[in-house]
Formats: structure tokens, sequence, C-alpha cells
């Protein structure tokens, strides 16, 4: 008899649910997390909690330990998976890790980018996106492995590039095999009610959970100031939740009203549950609960006061149509080039450059001097970083290797909110060039094609030759399907996955890990 997973059949049974977000960091005992995912499990309505993994971009405790803890204690976990530190390698062993345990539910992350002071560099940390990983996911899941796929979407972008992205992304990520979803948080009405609108336009009718976050003091001064990245509480937002805190219960009583109001909502809206953050406390969950009942009936007059967005921001039902900007000299040039010499389409032309470049690959100094060549021309024109898996004409000439994240199929969602920069750096998202490119050319439709993630062993050789030799990673050369090995139910959990699964299994009720909430990260 299978296992039953409460998360799963409440979405597929359209019954409104509530997920509660979990961070388990590294800074107590897991007690805390035993005792408050005992109390959650006794909640009428909470099918789940949701297990973080690099919150904030902090190292935290392993969300599949902490995951599987939880689950001894009656609270279904929604285990975080992101792509931090990760390859599609390392990305397999850890569900495989899942899979022994018998963890069905998991939230593709791109993750957060990590703190200051890593060891790591850069372009070690991401070597996959949240839409290669629900790839990978869905390709195990069609070897044999159970899994319910949780992807994460913001609607509150305010710019058109932003808003936009973050669709076309959605749309990638139910494409690639997501199952159900979960917004970013927010205090706007009006983005919770285009979002659904947006995928019911399109019959993409998936579940959806939207966040309700209990906002505190500390934590509304830090989204003001865009920090956690992807987070943003506009200055009257910031100035009400000031006043409340000089009431005699710090403002308690009024936060846990926003976030019932947030979830009345998210049920008059058509959503399939909510996601609570900010307040695990199991009595006041259950407040929540039955107090956005009781505000049922009363939603759209809550819509009308739940209306924190920036002056002049983006809405795709609201803001006038913008002219597409134009084309700049080296996408115009690129393009008529490529209608010139169609090398990509089955030709003469290609046949002969085959050829060539298979002659050159045999003779390791002339395949290095033309890597050095083709780095010479790009290194200026596009950043290049030798990568050797050229997608330039699959993102309007915009190389997704200066993406701090290298993200190969749009923006993380930690771009700030008002002006679209990147939360690592100080700069443009480059995201906001590719749509805009796209939109001046007449491809935004072109954006929702799913890039693979890079072949990481063809660094510093010519993406010409790997592009000719069909041996780089693109749309019509995706890496191999994952295979389930023969009786892997069968052997240990600590020989499916990486080594420490056993353990993880064997500690989950022991070990340390403190429970926090804190917002998600992307």
């Amino acid at each position: 008899m299978a296992a039953s997973n409460p998360l799963r059949e409440a979405l597929t049974s359209g019954k409104f649910c509530y997920v509660v977000e979990l961070v388990a960091s590294a800074l107590t005992r897991e007690a805390k997390l035993l005792e408050v995912a005992s109390q959650l499990a006794q909640v009428p309505g909470v099918v789940a909690g949701s297990i973080t993994s690099y919150a904030g971009g902090s190292m935290g405790h392993d969300p599949i330990r902490v995951g599987t803890a939880a689950r001894a204690r009656g609270l279904t976990p929604n285990i975080h998976l992101t792509c931090v530190g990760r390859d599609r390698a390392s990305a397999r062993s850890a569900l495989q890790d899942l899979h022994a345990l018998g963890l069905e539910n998991v939230f593709a992350l791109s993750g957060d980018y990590p703190k200051a002071g890593s060891s790591d560099q850069p372009a070690q940390h991401f070597a996959l996106d949240s839409v290669q990983l629900i790839s990978l996911i869905a390709e195990m899941r069609q070897g044999g492995m159970k899994f319910w796929i949780a992807a994460a979407v913001s609607p509150f972008k305010y710019t058109e590039a932003d808003c936009a992205y973050q669709y076309l992304k959605l749309e990638k990520k139910i494409a690639a095999g997501a199952n159900w979803a979960i917004t970013q948080l927010g205090f706007d009405a009006r983005k919770y009610a285009e979002l659904k609108r947006y995928l019911d336009e399109r019959n993409l009718r998936i579940p959806i959970l939207g966040s309700a976050y209990v906002l505190p003091p500390k934590q509304a001064e830090g989204m003001a100031k865009g920090k956690p990245p992807g987070c943003w509480v506009s200055p009257e937002l910031l100035e009400k939740v000031r006043e409340e805190a000089k009431a005699a219960d710090k403002g308690q009583a009024a936060r846990l009203e926003r976030a019932a109001r947030l979830v009345a909502i998210l049920r008059g809206l058509g959503y399939a549950g909510a996601y609570l953050g900010g307040d695990h406390r199991a009595d006041h969950v259950r407040w929540i609960i039955r107090r956005s009942e009781a505000l049922a009936p009363q939603w759209e007059q809550c819509a009308e006061e739940m209306t924190f967005a920036p002056k002049g921001g983006f809405f795709v039902y609201e803001t006038p149509a913008s002219a597409p900007p134009p084309r700049k000299w080296v996408p115009r040039i690129l393009d008529t080039l490529g209608r010139m010499f169609p090398v990509k389409k089955e030709s003469k032309l290609q046949s002969a450059l085959a050829a060539v470049c298979s002659w050159i690959d045999k003779r390791p100094g002339a395949a290095q001097s033309l890597e050095r060549l083709e780095f010479a021309v790009k290194a200026p024109l596009f950043g290049c970083q030798a990568c050797g898996n050229c997608v330039l004409g699959l993102m309007e000439y915009v190389c997704p290797q200066t993406c701090p994240k290298g993200m190969r199929n749009g923006p993380c969602g930690g771009t700030l909110t008002l002006d679209g920069k990147c939360e690592v750096v100080d700069q443009r998202c480059i995201w906001n060039d590719v749509y805009e490119r796209a939109k001046a050319a007449g491809r935004v439709d072109d954006l929702r094609v799913v890039i693979p993630p890079r072949n990481l062993s063809l660094k510093g050789t010519s993406s010409w030759i790997n592009l000719f030799l069909k041996r780089d990673s693109r749309p019509e050369n995706p890496p191999p399907p994952f295979v389930l090995p023969a009786r892997s139910a069968d052997r240990p959990a600590s020989q499916t996955g990486s080594p420490g699964v056993g353990k993880a299994a064997a500690a989950a009720a022991h070990g340390s890990a403190l429970v926090q909430i804190h917002p998600r990260e992307k």
C-alpha cells in the first residue's frame, strides 16, 4: 500500500489547504523543530511543513534530515532543493536520497546567492537553474521515482521585463514538469489576481499557493530596503507596521489580522491554498485559519485595502502597452548574418563547417588557437567566459555567464523590486536586456524555450567546434535522460545517494537544527 501524501491529496482534490514554512538553521538544537512539527501536525488544514535550504544565502542543516524529523512527528515535509553548489550529478544524488527515504514533495529553487565570506568561487555556486532542476526531477520521476514538484514564482515585480519574465519562466517550469507553484511573499492583491488571471487565460491550471506572511517590524524594515532579495515592503506598509508596533502587544494582533486577510483574498481569488510564513506558532496559525474563514465573504473588500505597490509600477492588465525599444546594432548585424549563413540548418555549409571543425579538433594546438580566437571576439562583445556551451542565439546575444548565478532560463526572482537591479552586483539584471531585445525583435514567444544545463567538461574549449560536432548542451541536444538503476529500492539508503543519507535517516529524531521563519529563497 502506497504511503499517503496529505499535501498532494489536498492539492489534487481542490481542498483549500495550508503549508507552513520552516527554516532549518544551524544555530540551535533540533528539539525546537520537533516541538513545532508536532504542534503544527495537529492544526486542521495544515498539510505540510516546508523545510528550507540555504535560506538567505547561509548554510543550514540538511533539509532532508530535518524533513525526515518533521515526518517522524506527524508533519508531512515539503523539501526545498536548491541549485546552490549542485550540478546534475549532485542534484541526482540528493533526489536519490529523497526517494530512498520516501520523501515525495520537492520544492525546486535556484537558491539564494551565498553570502560574502564563502570560500567557494562564484562560478562554483551554480551549475543549474530551477527550470533545469525541475526537468531533472521530472526525468527521475519518469524513471520510476515518485516526486511531487513545486515551483516558485514572484508576481511582485513592477517593471515590465521583470514581471513578464517571471511569468514566462513559470510557463517553462510547468512545461518542464512542475505540479504546483508557490508565490513569493507580497502585500498587493492586484498582483495575486494578475498571476491567477494570467495562468487561467493560458489554461495553465496547476494549483497555486499564495504566500501569506506575518510581517514583524524588524522584517518590514529589512524588506523596505530590499532584503532579503526579492522581498519588498512599500513605504506606506512600513509606516503602518511601525504604528502597529506601538501597541501594547507590539503589533501582534494587527499582523495576524493582515495575514488572515491575505488568506481570505487568496481563497476568494481561487488559489489552492496559503503558504504561511513569519509565525510558526500553532495557536497563531490556527487563529489565522479561523479568522480567514470568517473574513471569506468580505474578501473583495479586503483586496481593495491590500494594495501596497510602488507608484507607477507595471501591471500586465492595467499598464498601457509600451512601444518596443530600438534594436541595438550588434543583435541586428548578427541576425542578418544568421539569415545569410544559416549554419544551424542541415545544409552543405553546415556539413563543410562540421568537417573543418572535426579536422581542427583532432589537432590540439589548432583547437586551442581557435578557442582563443573565439574568446578574443566574444569577450569584448558579450562578456564571454569560455564555457564551451554558447547559447547567445537563444538569449538575444546576452551571455548567461555574465549573470552571477549563470541562469539560462530567466531571472532568479531576487532582483530589486523598483529598478530591476541584480541582487548580487550593482548592475541591471541581464534578463532585462534579453526581454527588451526579444520584444524589439518580435521574439518574446521564443523565450519560452527551455535551455538545458551546460556541459561542464567543455569549459575552455571552442563552442564553435562543440556546436558543429554536436557535443554541446542545447535544446536540440540535451543531456541524456536519467534511468533508474536496477533494484535501487532494495539497497540500503546509504548506498542509493550521498554517503550521509543513511546517517540522516538514523539521526532524524536526534541531531540538531533550529526552526525559524524566513522569507523564502528564490
